[in-house]
């Protein structure tokens, strides 16, 4: 009895044929050619917003390279994440789309997809130790203080690592990678869960370490973080004003990280759903058309950094400002009694 039920799973799983082996051209684009024209102009639009928008974020820090605080050297990481996949990645996907089909080939798919993991991974780790930095500063101020720059650094050699492992390791045989549905982009072969026990373990190890363990860390951070401040707020209006602006200056730090991974989340988390779906629901059941959208939605999330950083560097400088003046008002006060 085991062995006819062992003959069975074997053989259904067999019967299991992902869309890339099921038609002869796995390339050819499933969507009509005016969809194709509009996700290539959206994809052009956004690469090039996010090349522009990443690449003065690190031309600014680097004049200050030597001023930059460990969550600013954390922050200037994810931009080069950013800027990565769309020097890298964007182009592929926006000639694909105006070619109305992926015209480079298996060997340019699993370039493409081996990219986009590797940058994606890349972030998510970035703010997974931003939010980290942000967490101790806030709520463990005598290990905050001990963060240094150099402690910064190594992180970041980690973070690389840890990015440069996942994003290899279907090369390894114990995974690859695969045109999506639609034919025109490239990603994660999240399908092979559907033919073999091995492909189930390979998809929920990738799911665990490099979305739920990290998107975990960052959501318990904040959330310890918040409490923290709506508890130590009046405190913080009793210290001097060098340890007042050192607390303003932190929080600024921390907004700028929410944001970042609430905007990097809020992308992502459409796209890894139907990817689970994919994965571990009823073959092929995710229509193409509705596939696509969470795609390009994720592509999209390289941009958001950059306008983040201009929004709270205004609104702090307005808020530096008003304070400067306060000072001033108490200072003629003073002056004229």
């Amino acid at each position: 009895m085991n062995g006819m039920a062992s003959d069975h799973n074997t053989s259904s799983q067999e019967e299991y044929l992902p869309h890339y082996l099921q038609k002869e051209d796995p390339f050819a684009s499933k969507l009509s050619r005016e969809a194709d024209i509009i996700a290539g102009f959206y994809l052009t639009v956004i690469g090039i917003l996010s090349t522009l928008g990443n690449g003065y974020v690190i031309f600014m820090s680097s004049k200050r390279k030597k001023k930059l605080r460990p969550a600013e050297i954390m922050t200037v990481n994810l931009a080069v994440c950013d800027l990565g996949i769309s020097v890298v990645g964007k182009p592929f996907s926006i000639i694909s789309f105006f070619s109305h089909r992926w015209v480079f080939g298996w060997m340019g798919c699993r370039w493409y997809g081996w990219a986009g993991f590797f940058f994606g991974c890349g972030s998510l780790i970035t703010m997974t130790a931003v939010s980290l930095d942000r967490y101790l500063k806030i709520c463990h101020l005598s290990y905050g203080t001990w963060l240094k720059r150099h402690h910064a650094f190594i992180c970041l050699a980690i973070i690389w690592a840890y990015a440069t492992f996942w994003a290899t390791v279907p090369f390894a045989g114990v995974g690859s990678y695969a045109p999506e549905p639609f034919g025109t982009s490239c990603t994660l072969d999240w399908w092979l869960a559907q033919a073999s026990v091995a492909g189930q373990a390979f998809i929920l190890s990738i799911l665990f370490f490099c979305l739920l363990f990290p998107t975990a860390v960052i959501v318990f951070s904040y959330v310890k973080i918040i409490l923290k401040v709506k508890s130590s707020t009046k405190e913080v209006a009793h210290y001097d004003t060098r340890i007042q602006n050192s607390h303003i200056l932190e929080m600024k730090l921390t907004k700028v990280a929410m944001l970042i991974c609430a905007g990097f989340l809020i992308a992502w988390i459409p796209y890894a759903v139907v990817s689970v779906w994919s994965a571990f629901g009823q073959p092929d059941s995710v229509p193409i058309q509705f596939s696509v959208v969470p795609t390009l939605l994720a592509k999209s999330a390289a941009m958001y950094n950059p306008i983040i950083y201009q929004v709270i560097d205004c609104k702090f400088a307005c808020c530096r400002s008003g304070g400067l003046k306060t000072l001033q008002k108490k200072s003629s006060l003073k002056k004229s009694r």
